[in-house]
């Protein structure tokens, strides 16, 4: 049964659902100051400046800004005439697979739309910006939305229907205290997420002084102690170098390929093999830059042929690999044939497999050899020849106890995460329909 309150308009509130009879309802417009449409154009982007703000860049309600792209000044100046973004407006994707999905402006950042972007000015007055992010957010809306999207090519909504969208509105206390709870849970997850970042950055930090600087064997070729290593490990590194076809390295290391250490595994499991409660990843679910996985979903309904993958796996997007989405998964599961699954062969060169295999020189080194115009790919035959200095295999155990401790931390964060997720989700239905009680 569809319910309609009474307004200038007529309001569509979304059908089976009904809040506290002392709460009220709205249309977004009117709980609003503003609400804004991007500039109808592509920006040209950039190495630094502004960000713009695309709609996968908040397909987990929050702006993820290390997967953002950056807009000149010129570009920024251009694509906030209409509004300036500021800390308290919602970022809102009206189109595409990720149409739908609200995101609060983070303090302190200067960010303009990119396309497909609708920007949400709320008045302070009549309702408290998070608890309307989680609103449009809230499973409700989101099967509501579903009837009012149109377009034959992408699912989108159009401006009118972004401004008539239902708002319920308890009272504004109450609407913090919705937020507050909510938001609680999505603080941790957002620690969580940039604590994984974190880890991240210290086990390529890591890799780069032993594997690419080589600095232990230059302190000991200078006479000094390796800085934050153990005897035991410090004397693993040699104190000379030697030439090699890439350049000087450590004595007794070699150049080889990184088939030498790593291999394509193509593991085929058919559709009707299949455990639909597999945990299943395809691209979209691999973020930009960043060896966490945290997205998976469910194997119902896949029709066609995947690739199995096990923890201690490497997953690499061969499509477009200029999207740089290279990880460690934090289950098993099945993937899309768009991915590489790559095995080490060897738990002891997990680290340093990764670390290689998600690199921007060999990412680059990829994408310079993919073939294809509009959809390029690469392949394992392409990144199995990537060369690498090679190092004498203790090395490369100790540098793995110590980058497996990070992955182990970022999977642990990572299904915490999850269960705060869930947990959110659960939630957030029944604070909306019987209040936060």
């Amino acid at each position: 049964m569809v319910a309609n309150v009474k307004t200038k308009k007529t309001l569509h509130v979304p059908v089976g659902f009904s809040g506290p009879d002392t709460w009220s309802w709205s249309s977004l417009e009117n709980v609003c100051d503003g609400i804004f449409d991007c500039p109808h154009s592509t920006p040209k982007l950039t190495d630094s400046g502004p960000y713009v703000v695309r709609t996968q860049d908040i397909i987990t309600g929050v702006f993820r800004r290390e997967e953002a792209a950056k807009v000149s000044e010129e570009t920024y100046a251009t694509r906030i005439k209409r509004t300036e973004p500021r800390y308290g407006d919602l970022l809102y994707s009206r189109e595409g697979t990720y149409f739908g999905i609200a995101a609060e402006v983070p303090k302190e950042t200067r960010v303009c739309l990119g396309q497909r972007m609708v920007l949400i000015r709320p008045k302070s007055t009549r309702i408290d910006s998070r608890f309307l992010k989680y609103w449009l957010n809230s499973s409700v809306m989101a099967r509501h939305i579903l009837g009012f999207r149109d377009g034959s090519v992408a699912e989108r909504l159009n401006l009118p229907t972004i401004r008539s969208l239902p708002t319920l509105l308890p009272p504004l206390a109450e609407q913090k205290r919705i937020a507050h709870i909510l938001g609680t849970l999505d603080d941790k997850i957002e620690l969580n997420r940039r604590m994984n970042a974190t880890l991240e950055q210290m086990a390529r930090a890591l890799f780069k002084s032993w594997f690419v600087d080589f600095d232990p064997v230059r302190a000991k070729l200078d006479g000094k102690a390796p800085t934050g290593l153990d005897p035991a490990t410090a004397a693993l590194f040699p104190s000379t170098f030697q030439d090699s076809p890439l350049g000087p390295i450590p004595q007794g290391w070699e150049v080889v390929k990184i088939r030498d250490i790593a291999d394509n595994s193509r593991r085929s499991i058919k559709p009707e093999q299949i455990d639909v409660e597999l945990p299943y990843i395809a691209l979209e679910h691999m973020p930009r830059r960043c060896i966490a996985l945290d997205s998976w979903g469910r194997s119902e309904g896949i029709a066609s042929g995947k690739l199995h993958f096990a923890k201690g796996d490497i997953l690499f997007g061969k499509l477009r690999p200029y999207f740089h989405k290279v990880g460690v998964p934090a289950v098993s599961g099945i993937c899309s044939t768009d991915i590489l699954v790559i095995t080490p062969k060897g738990p002891e060169w997990l680290g340093f497999a990764l670390c290689h295999l998600s690199s921007h020189e060999l990412v680059n080194y990829t994408d310079l050899a993919s073939t294809g115009t509009k959809m390029p790919r690469t392949n394992w035959k392409d990144i199995s020849a990537y060369e690498i200095v090679l190092p004498r295999k203790e090395i490369a155990e100790a540098f793995n106890r110590q980058i497996k401790l990070y992955i182990d931390q970022i999977h642990l964060n990572i299904h915490q995460s999850r269960n705060l997720e869930t947990l959110r989700d659960t939630l957030l239905p029944k604070l909306l329909s019987r209040g936060g009680d």
